[in-house]
């Protein structure tokens, strides 16, 4: 069992910045990617940013240029720094990881339970 908690969200006026946490815990054997997606209310949930075990990073055009994903590998934990927030940006924010429990090459996909980020005009 993997559980993924983010912390982080609240509430910033738009121009300001907020850094998002996620640590996964639990029975882990190894994890691959993580990421963050957001949803807002009436809209599909969609990729935010995603960062492989090696480092590389992908990122939605909407934020490139403003959000930063990082991870530290020794803490299972994924960071999301974002800048210069747009109400535009406001949805609840999900963690993403796929993650190995054994030395099987089956991997399954956790979700954290969100957090919310609210960006005032």
């Amino acid at each position: 069992q993997v559980q993924l908690v983010e912390s982080g969200g609240g509430l910033v006026q738009a121009g300001g910045s907020l850094r998002l946490s996620c640590a996964a815990s639990g029975t882990i054997f190894s994890i691959n990617a993580m990421g963050w997606y957001r949803q807002a209310p009436g809209k599909q949930r969609e990729l935010v940013a995603a960062i492989s075990s090696g480092g590389s990073t992908n990122y939605a055009d909407s934020v490139k240029g403003r959000f930063t994903i990082s991870r530290d590998n020794a803490k299972d934990t994924v960071y999301l720094q974002m800048n210069s927030l747009k109400p535009e940006d406001t949805a609840v924010y999900y963690c993403n990881a796929e993650v190995r429990t054994d030395s099987s090459r089956r991997q399954y996909r956790y979700w954290g339970q969100g957090t919310q980020v609210t960006v005032s005009p």
